[in-house]
């Protein structure tokens, strides 16, 4: 399989129309278009019988102690964790492509609806869930895709990965919520291909 995209290529930058926030000269950041990427995919093997698409961060701080904290950096050095912004199951197996913006169009305080979506798929429960947790405006469950916001002091640029999956079974069976780990898990066994696109992003102005 290979996927492709019209909304970035390969190592290259995220325009800030795909991201959650954007930078700000006076703010540091502000909210962004929040839009999904445009994607695409071919050599689909036979037996295909659904497609799943995953998201995810592999760049973000293991400790939030420094994060956006002025005066502060986060270091290179820290080790990092994944970070899941976009899971969709389900997709039809006649699907080849992802129209920019089909799935997500601006913010969402709270978290956009699912996990029902579009032509009978299903959204995934995406890691702004836990990081807006503790926040009275924003918390809620974050279905979908929510776009990259890395800490504005991160001294490392974050890389952001789309794989899609092809897969034997029409509908996949998740234990527990669908998170991305939980679907990972799903995935085991039940995948006969996989293609990724890789973007990159910053919101340290030191860094772009």
């Amino acid at each position: 399989m290979q996927l492709t995209s019209q909304s970035f290529t390969e190592g290259s930058m995220i325009p800030g129309e795909f991201a959650f926030a954007v930078v700000h000269p006076a703010n540091h950041i502000a909210l962004s278009g929040n839009r999904n990427p445009h994607l695409a995919w071919t050599d689909a093997p036979a037996g295909t019988q659904s497609f799943a698409l995953i998201c995810h961060d592999p760049d973000v701080p293991s400790s939030g102690e420094d994060v956006n904290q002025e005066g502060k950096e986060v270091p290179a050095s820290l080790p990092r964790v994944d970070f899941f912004h976009w899971v969709l199951l389900d997709i039809p197996a006649g699907t080849r492509e992802i129209a920019a913006g089909e799935h997500s169009k601006g913010v969402t305080p709270g978290g956009k609806a699912g996990p029902a979506a579009a032509n009978g798929t299903r959204h995934g429960i995406n890691d702004y869930t836990g990081w807006f947790a503790a926040d009275e405006q924003m918390k809620g469950n974050y279905f979908g895709y929510d776009g990259p916001c890395p800490p504005w002091n991160d001294t490392l640029v974050h890389h952001y990965t789309f794989t899609v999956y092809a897969l034997d079974v029409a509908h996949l069976a998740v234990d527990g919520p669908l998170t991305g780990a939980n679907v990972r898990a799903a995935l085991a066994g039940h995948v006969l291909a996989e293609a990724s696109i890789t973007g990159i992003y910053t919101l340290n102005p030191n860094l772009r």
